[in-house]
């Protein structure tokens, strides 16, 4: 099996594994809060946005972030939104496909954004209500402490 073919498996299993009971705003306070702490122990900065149902729960920019980082949230989120996975997981699947999201799902990337730092939040039973994103790293570190944050609520 291909490397980016074991990669899509532990992403989907990610998705399987990280799932919540429940979600409202006090979670989501203490998840951002926690990515926040997780951020600041590294000695990094990003931008975090947190939404459920479409409606802003947490977004915090962090010394050293700009504008463009709410907009990598925004459409990264988009994503999660949309495909009803982690934008990591849409950005390694693209690698095996000929195209980007805009000629492949007829999503504008000027709304959309396959990279890593998105991830969906999901309810056990449910399915997707919201996501979770940071903006400001690599994509596979901005994914790694979303998901490495999250697996902490569960």
């Amino acid at each position: 099996m291909e490397a980016n073919e074991q990669l899509l498996i532990e992403l989907q299993q990610q998705e399987l594994e990280v799932q919540f009971t429940s979600f409202n705003h006090e979670i989501a306070l203490q998840v951002g809060l926690a990515i926040i702490e997780e951020v600041k122990r590294r000695g990094k900065s990003v931008s975090i946005h947190i939404e459920r149902n479409n409606r802003v729960l947490f977004h915090y920019a962090m010394e050293g972030t700009t504008p463009d980082n709410d907009e990598w949230l925004r459409r990264k989120c988009n994503v999660v939104q949309r495909f009803e996975m982690s934008s990591f997981r849409m950005s390694n699947r693209l690698k095996t496909r000929e195209g980007n999201l805009e000629s492949i799902y007829q999503a504008a990337l000027r709304d959309h954004a396959a990279a890593g730092g998105g991830f969906p939040i999901i309810i056990k039973n449910v399915g997707v209500v919201g996501a979770v994103a940071i903006s400001g790293l690599p994509d596979h570190e901005d994914h790694e402490i979303v998901v490495s944050t999250l697996r902490k609520f569960m």
